[in-house]
């Protein structure tokens, strides 16, 4: 009987989310805050109800009463979240909090389905971080300093990433966190924040040839110092962010240009610098021929995704933990295996919404600095984003980085949390006062013309 409930919810699982991906595109494309408010509302029921059928499957799986103990939390939280969030910043994004809350539902009952106990740490450091970044938006909108700090981001970024580098600990060849107090903390995650403040302050100064140099060196500190360390998914991500950056600045497409040609060379150099890179590229080029060694990971991620299919094998039903590391970096293949090829390729738009939201947020802006801000952080969510998922299905060598809100991962998860909060004061800050009365206005000119003709 049971597997007949799975079998039928896999369907309504797609259905759902579906509906819900299109529902972004529609909220994006609406001006009415009215339009927004009702289409936001929609958004919510589907995502409780995906949230109540994930877990209705978990629960008849392991008949542990910690489950419905777990759930009831998530569900206060999911519903307590938006609501207080709504209350504080009425003028706040509904779909970024509907997006940020639906990327953390599903990561929270795939990690529950993978491992419980990593389910309930995630969901602890989400607590923990969404009350911390509730004061974000203020501190956005309140602290027109945060742009004076420049050479103090530059200072605490370096200084930091050194901090990993000298006594951070090896994990799979490279040094990428150290321990505070028994909590392993990766200051990489919270360094690209600090990092984008930096170069946004820079270039809100100033955007001549002399700022741009200055601002290079400074990133190329940050970059440097992770590619010592190895941790090269990281260095990609902020040279990519610093790229853009630059180029959003200054409209120099010769930056651009110029930027892609030297981070390929530094591409061709770190294969032939670091043997844990050319693993990784052997595993990405011919991974059937070393399946049983550097291309197994690879491997297993290709099956999973194949067997699932379109519409995925059910909740339970697939073999995702003969991925290796599936709960950080290829859970996205745990998805594509049980929940489907679909619903994965609806996960994919949703971090797409996001993405426009965030260029959306930028071009309003009229303050450079925060312009520069939210382009940066865009860049990092989406570009993360294109890592994780490329890695997984073979479209990219494995670069390690986890997937934004639903891989396992407390400094990921704060971080990402972090950012949507930044997102939110910047959206907020730059929004009319009567955004509300567009509507109204254009009835009234409308009018005005049809009276003078």
């Amino acid at each position: 009987m049971l597997d007949l409930i799975i079998e039928l919810f896999k369907y309504i699982f797609i259905i759902l989310i579906a509906m819900y991906t299109y529902y972004c595109f529609r909220i994006i494309s609406k001006q009415e805050d009215s339009a927004k408010s009702f289409l936001c509302t929609k958004q919510k029921g589907i995502m409780l109800a995906i949230h109540f059928m994930a877990y209705f499957i978990i629960f008849m799986k392991s008949s542990q009463m910690d489950v419905i103990v777990f759930y009831l939390a998530q569900l206060i939280f999911f519903l307590a979240v938006p609501a207080l969030f709504r209350v504080i910043y009425p003028k706040a994004s509904g779909l970024l909090l509907n997006n940020m809350c639906c990327l953390l539902m599903i990561g929270l009952f795939m990690l529950s389905r993978l491992s419980f106990a990593r389910a309930v740490r995630q969901f602890e450091i989400a607590v923990v971080s969404a009350v911390i970044t509730l004061f974000i938006p203020y501190a956005i909108k309140r602290c027109t300093f945060l742009r004076d700090f420049t050479w103090v981001y530059a200072g605490v970024g370096i200084v930091l990433l050194a901090m990993v580098f000298i006594i951070g600990r090896v994990t799979y060849g490279a040094k990428l966190s150290f321990e505070i107090a028994g909590i392993g903390v990766q200051p990489s995650e919270f360094v690209k924040i600090i990092y984008v403040f930096f170069i946004a302050s820079m270039l809100a100064k100033e955007r001549d040839f002399y700022q741009v140099v200055q601002t290079s060196i400074f990133a190329a500190f940050h970059v440097i110092i992770l590619v010592i360390s190895k941790d090269l998914g990281s260095a990609l991500i902020f040279f990519i962010a610093y790229l853009f950056m630059v180029y959003v600045a200054t409209h120099n497409l010769l930056y651009l240009s110029g930027g892609a040609l030297a981070g390929c060379v530094a591409a061709v150099a770190a294969y032939f610098m670091f043997d844990h890179v050319r693993v990784r590229v052997l595993a990405f080029t011919d991974p059937f021929s070393v399946i049983d060694n550097q291309g197994y990971q690879v491997t297993q991620s290709l099956f999973a995704i194949g067997t699932g299919g379109w519409f995925g094998m059910g909740l339970y039903q697939g073999y995702p933990k003969l991925i290796p590391v599936v709960e950080e970096d290829f859970i996205f293949s745990a998805i594509s295996e049980e929940m489907g090829i679909l619903f994965a390729l609806c996960v994919v738009l949703i971090y797409l919404s996001c993405f426009v939201m965030f260029i959306q947020t930028a071009m309003r802006c009229k303050d450079t600095f925060y312009c520069l801000c939210a382009t940066g952080l865009g860049c990092i969510l989406g570009f993360q984003t294109f890592l994780t998922i490329g890695g997984a299905v073979k479209f990219i060598p494995s670069t390690g980085v986890t997937l934004p809100l639903i891989s396992y991962g407390g400094s990921s998860c704060f971080s990402t949390l972090l950012i949507f909060a930044i997102i939110q004061g910047i959206y907020i800050s730059q929004k009319p006062k009567n955004s509300g009365s567009h509507r109204n206005n254009n009835r009234n000119s409308n009018r005005r013309r049809e009276e003078e003709f």
